[in-house]
């Protein structure tokens, strides 16, 4: 095989190889949000806090790309709002969230404990006026539910 044949064979075939490699990584990328994307799986999430022996609903919380909005109780629409989730799985609220952030009631974190397409959840720890804290956990609901 001539030389410069030998070269356009092998130049070929790296170029296929890199292609190949890219299309991998971008199909990577794009299977599914979670916190190296930056944002959670879209769905609805169903929020409860185990409180006295019980669980109480605390509403649900839409998830659409980077827009969030609720928690409502009932299916009432809610406005929406941005979020951000850093590389830790930080969850920043942009916008009110409800019972969360009402009443003298602050966010004090939202930490994401998993970000799986059928799994995602994340709690909320929230600051009451008087100082106390209250933890809730909030978790995709299957489609249809």
């Amino acid at each position: 095989m001539p030389r410069s044949a030998y070269r356009n064979a092998i130049g070929r075939r790296t170029r296929l190889a890199c292609c190949a490699a890219a299309a991998l990584l971008a199909c990577q990328g794009s299977a599914g949000a979670g916190v190296a994307d930056g944002r959670l799986p879209d769905g609805i999430y169903h929020c409860e806090a185990y409180l006295l022996g019980l669980f109480l609903n605390l509403g649900s919380i839409t998830i659409k790309g980077n827009v969030y909005s609720g928690p409502t109780y009932g299916g009432r629409a809610a406005q929406g709002y941005n979020y951000q989730v850093d590389p830790n799985g930080e969850v920043s609220w942009l916008g009110p969230l409800g019972g969360f952030t009402a009443g003298g009631n602050s966010v004090s974190l939202t930490q994401v404990t998993a970000d799986g397409e059928t799994d995602a959840s994340f709690d909320i720890v929230m600051r009451q006026p008087d100082g106390a804290f209250t933890a809730a956990t909030c978790t995709i609901q299957p489609p249809g539910h």
